[in-house]
């Protein structure tokens, strides 16, 4: 994400882990543009309830290109009630084609509790392996952190907290304040 459009804008790490019949969508609170920490406790994990049913959606990007694309996927969840492939699979169409939609910057993590994706404007639709999801500027410390976390007796949600904290000790655009929403079991 660094064109002439783009003007530098990092920070957010989102991760999302299952165990237990349980997911936990973590995220930190940084917005920076350039090397200045324009905000420390911006919420980038958001609890959609369309048509009643959870979904659990971390976005990293830009903010208001991420609220578009969550405006859009709860449209397309309300269309296809309890089908999150199906709605994930329609948004990144939509974001791929569409002539506004596709000079979209941001990236998701998509959960109903059962199933998690990571949606991308490249087309992407996304199921991790073992059951460990990241994005965002501190996406692959969190996301090793995490795999490496998973052997261990924690709980999702302890393991989520654990890899958040290791990324934002390693990346500059990742700080430690987290939004955690927990959905299944």
């Amino acid at each position: 994400m660094s064109d002439d459009r783009f003007p530098g804008w990092h920070g957010t790490t989102i991760l999302a882990v299952r165990r237990g019949g349980r997911v936990v969508v973590a995220g930190d609170g940084q917005v920076s543009v350039g090397q200045t920490v324009m905000k420390g406790t911006a919420r980038k994990v958001r609890r959609l309830s369309p048509g009643g049913r959870d979904v659990v959606v971390g976005f990293a990007g830009s903010t208001a290109d991420a609220f578009t694309l969550l405006e859009r996927l709860e449209k397309k969840l309300e269309s296809a009630p309890g089908q999150l492939q199906r709605a994930c699979v329609e948004l990144a169409k939509d974001w791929r084609t569409d002539k506004y939609l596709r000079n979209l910057e941001a990236m998701l993590i998509v959960t109903d509790g059962a199933q998690v994706y990571v949606v991308t404007g490249a087309g992407d639709v996304l199921e991790p392996e073992h059951d460990v999801a990241a994005i965002g500027s501190g996406g692959n410390y969190a996301l090793a952190a995490a795999r490496g976390l998973m052997d261990s007796d924690l709980d999702a949600e302890a393991v989520a907290r654990r890899a958040m904290r290791i990324a934002a000790d390693i990346c500059v655009y990742t700080n430690g304040n987290l939004t955690v929403e927990t959905i299944g079991g």
